[in-house]
């Protein structure tokens, strides 16, 4: 086993007064632990502030910067989890360390509030950015130049990432891992926490209703059963059937419970499967379509697109090939 504390990324994350207690425990957790579990160079890392503290944390906790902002010029990856406030002014000196960052091609994202700072030091310009939806008339009222996507779980730039709040940080976070190492180590990650492998950055952050079991019919355990069988055929009847619901049930219980249809949720989760088919195999197309239950490489090519935005090859070779740091050549969107 290699030494994984010497050599990997640096990630560093901003502490500061105020700070947002959970975002901040959102990047200790995915950035901070040691894993030795992992046959990679993992990340090391350092919490940075102008000042070393103590920082007053919400709820009363107090957290103390192991370094000062000259560790970020060295850094891989800063993240601002989290803002005080909007309208709360930013140090020029975090300002500058993030536009350095940027330029010198260092990744750098914030979890729920923290986009204004992004914004402040003027990193979203020409670029799309998500924030908590309780912030988004704030956002538009101090930057309407920037295009907010106000629904999404996190949004990707490439250097520049922004995610909406509480728990969509976690969805950044593992899919800054999936960027940096592939789908099996993000994988190891998510099983550690106890969270899904992945989720996509443009679902909705939150639907009317969770996902709740009840009055004999069980609609969790039947999206498990359809995940373990994407390759059979699943019509609405049988899903009904199989979940002991009338099919008017079945399809407002999916509605409430994710916000889609059962033919839509069943088409996103095959579509999930072949994209983690093209990182760790190499299954052909025709091979994915048939395991995925997509059935035919045109179907697949058709779904994928519409849902990636690029064809499965192309994304084969973006995030393929033994799990190497996303390519940008995905801007293209061409087929390869």
């Amino acid at each position: 086993m290699r030494n994984i504390d010497q050599n990997g990324p640096l990630a560093c994350i901003l502490a500061y007064d105020g700070l947002c207690t959970f975002e901040f425990g959102i990047c200790v957790e995915v950035f901070g632990r040691k894993r030795p579990e992992l046959d990679v160079d993992w990340y090391r890392f350092a919490v940075i502030a102008r000042e070393k503290g103590p920082f007053a944390m919400d709820g009363g906790l107090m957290v103390q910067a192991s370094h000062d902002l000259e560790m970020g010029e060295e850094a891989d990856l800063i993240i601002v989890p989290g803002w005080p406030s909007p309208d709360a002014p930013v140090d020029p000196a975090v300002i500058g360390l993030l536009q350095r960052a940027v330029a010198r091609g260092a990744m750098v994202a914030s979890i729920c509030s923290g986009v204004f700072v992004l914004a402040e030091a003027g990193l979203l310009a020409g670029r799309r950015a998500t924030t908590h939806w309780r912030y988004t008339d704030a956002f538009h009222r101090r930057f309407p130049e920037i295009t907010l996507e106000p629904d999404v779980l996190y949004v990707d730039e490439g250097q520049v990432l922004t995610s909406a709040g509480s728990a969509a940080g976690l969805d950044l976070c593992l899919h800054i891992v999936r960027r940096r190492f592939g789908v099996e180590v993000a994988n190891s990650v998510a099983r550690r926490l106890v969270l899904p492998a992945h989720r996509e950055g443009g679902q909705a952050q939150f639907v009317p209703k969770p996902v709740a079991r009840s009055g004999g019919g069980d609609l969790s355990g039947l999206m498990d059963r359809v995940r373990r069988q994407l390759d059979q055929e699943w019509t609405v009847t049988r899903m009904a059937g199989e979940a002991g619901f009338s099919l008017r049930t079945l399809i407002r219980r999916f509605k409430d419970g994710t916000g889609q249809s059962p033919l839509a949720w069943l088409t996103a989760e095959r579509v999930a499967y072949a994209r983690e088919l093209l990182e760790t195999t190499d299954f052909n197309v025709e091979q994915i379509a048939q395991l995925s239950g997509l059935n035919t490489p045109e179907t697949l090519r058709h779904h994928f697109r519409k849902q990636v935005g690029i064809a499965p090859l192309a994304y084969r070779a973006a995030f393929g090939s033994g799990g190497q740091p996303l390519k940008h050549r995905l801007e293209t969107g061409a087929d390869l």
